[in-house]
Formats: C-alpha cells, structure tokens, sequence
C-alpha cells in the first residue's frame, strides 16, 4: 500500500492475519471477536489512522447507530421533574455509548403518547433505553406491546421474573433489609414506611419487604399505621412526613423510598420541631447529590449509578446484535451520614 493511500479494512485484515469481516466486527465492538484478536486490530487500525465509515457500515448492516433514550414524565405536582437519579445516570449512558460508536437520542415523553410506536419502526434508532415509567400496572401494556412488535429495549426498574423485555436494577429488597439492619442497630423499633408499597410501584414495594425482613429477623412486627404512600418528590415527602405525624401513632425513624421523599421528610420534621436524628432517625434511597447537602446529610442506600449506565448500553446493544444476556441486580450500598 502506497502511503499516500487511504487505508482498508482489507488492509488491517492483511495485517493482522485475520478475514475481512473479522475486522469489521472488531472494530464494532463484536463481542463474538476475542479480546486480544480486537486490541491487534484496533492497534493496527490506528497505525494506519484508519477511521471507520459509520454510515456506510451502518446502511450495510441496515442500523442507525443511534439509540433512543426515554425519560418518563409522572403526574406528579412539580412540572414532572426528572429524578435526579437518572440524570447521574445520563453520563455513563452517553459514555458508553460513544465508546461503542453509538449516537444517543434523548427524549422526556408523556406515559398518555404513543412513545412505544414510534423510535424504531421510524429507523430513529435501533433500540431504546426506558428510564422511569411511574404506576407500573399502566407502563406493563406498553412493554408488552414493544415486545410482540419485536423492538429492541432495556429498562431501568425492578427485576422480576415474569419481566417483558431486558430489566437493569437494583437489589431493592436487599437495599431496604440493610436500611432496616441499620436503623435497628441505631436501637430504633418503630420503623415508619413512606412510599407506595404496591405492585404499583415494584421498586419502593420491594425495598419495603425487604425492611420488613429486617425487622421480622429482629422480632419487630410493621406497624400499618406508620406506611404512607408517596411519589418520588420532596414535596410528596414532606406532606408524607407531616401526616404521619398527624396521625398520632408514634415513630422513631422514617425509612423513605428515595432521597427526594426523605429530604422532604426531613424538612417536615424540622417544621415540626422534630430533631433528625435523635428524636426520628432517617434513611433515603438512591445517593442523589442532593443527599449530602440536606440538613442534617441524608443516611442512604447508594445505586451505583455508573454501573448502571453502562449495564443498560451493553445491554441494549447485546440484545440488537442477538447476543443473550441476563436481568442482572446490582448491589445497593449502606451510606451512613448524620441523619441517622
């Protein structure tokens, strides 16, 4: 090859001693090519400063190369405001993404549009990552609906064995049981619940049973009384808080199912002259950055929001180059800060 010659991918094939198409498929990402077969290519390939065609390689294989991420607005008292959760979660996806050569294309969508019709029998993507999806028994419909349609999705939620479609998530029971160790390590008895608790919302009614274990392990028995529904926003979390002190039915610590709902837990309690934690002990769900600025900063169960980014892509892509994959838990982790 002359120098001046633009390089080929039968040129790097040459090179390496491989085929043609083994070329291609490595420098994709394939993971059918072996590891130390895909770093002697991509090597030789940025020897020759050889730069891969995208749309050319994307028309032959009839793909995008982009992928379509859903966020899902709730009806919820604030406008719909994205988790901040899933917004820490936004950077690993993008790059992930760009290290498997592939566009992301964002979206915040209404659970009431037809959002499930639409991304990948347009050719606007070739598959599509769902984060956030609210009351669960209406999301279901719509994910049945991608799954005879055949379209290629992951979603961020609770793993469960009758799932439709890949699930990324966490280990939501185990998180609630080591809030619930840790509280009652703390020497806390009366364990208060705020969150939905239905199937509903799988995720907060997992992280409740598992509280619940935790306290039956302990001979603790729940207390009705001290569970209150709640959306994951502060104010559904302050107003929460205040009416379970209403109630009258005493408490010594609140576990809330995520941060947002704890921080506005803890504002009530301040309102109400209630000191956090001597007199209510309180642990959140999540590790939002907002978590370590509360007053006091919030005990919580962190989700490694990095791993789940990445989890979701590699996912994602496994699932549209047919490559099996499972419906992994990722650990939660018991951060402990001054608000317990």
């Amino acid at each position: 090859m002359a120098i001046h010659d633009k390089a080929t991918s039968f040129d790097i094939a040459a090179l390496a001693g491989v085929s043609q198409p083994t070329v291609s498929r490595a420098l994709r990402g394939d993971r059918t090519v072996s590891e130390p077969t895909r770093l002697r290519i991509e090597a030789i390939a940025k020897q020759l400063n050889y730069r891969v065609d995208k749309n050319a390689s994307s028309l032959r294989r009839g793909q995008s190369k982009t992928l379509a991420l859903l966020f899902f607005e709730d009806a919820l008292p604030d406008d719909g405001s994205i988790n901040p959760f899933f917004l820490a979660m936004l950077g690993s996806i993008l790059r992930t993404c760009a290290e498997r050569g592939y566009d992301l294309l964002t979206s915040f969508q209404q659970l009431s549009s037809d959002w499930h019709m639409d991304f990948e029998d347009s050719r606007k993507a070739d598959g599509i990552i769902l984060l956030g999806y609210g009351d669960y028994a209406i999301y279901r419909a719509r994910e049945e609906y991608l799954v005879r349609q055949g379209t290629h999705f992951v979603r961020w939620g609770a793993v469960e064995p009758d799932n439709e479609g890949r699930t990324i998530g966490c280990d939501n029971f185990r998180g609630g049981y080591d809030a619930g160790r840790h509280l009652i390590e703390r020497g806390r008895r009366r364990i208060a619940f705020i969150g939905h608790a239905s199937d509903h919302y799988p995720e907060f009614r997992n992280r409740y049973l598992g509280l619940c274990a935790a306290m039956a392990e302990a001979g603790l028995t729940p207390i009705a009384e001290l569970q209150i529904d709640a959306l994951s926003t502060g104010e559904e979390g302050h107003d929460a808080a205040a009416l379970l002190c209403r109630r009258g039915v005493a408490f010594d610590a609140i576990f809330a199912a995520s941060d947002l709902i704890g921080i506005g837990a803890i504002g009530a309690l301040a309102a109400l002259e209630i000191n956090v934690p001597t007199d209510v002990a309180v642990v959140g769900f999540d590790d939002i950055p907002a978590a370590t600025f509360s007053q006091p900063p919030l005990t919580t169960i962190a989700q490694d929001y990095r791993s789940a980014g990445e989890r979701l892509v590699e996912t994602l892509i496994c699932q549209i180059m047919n490559v099996p994959t499972d419906n992994p838990l990722l650990a939660g982790r018991l951060v402990i800060r001054c608000s317990s």
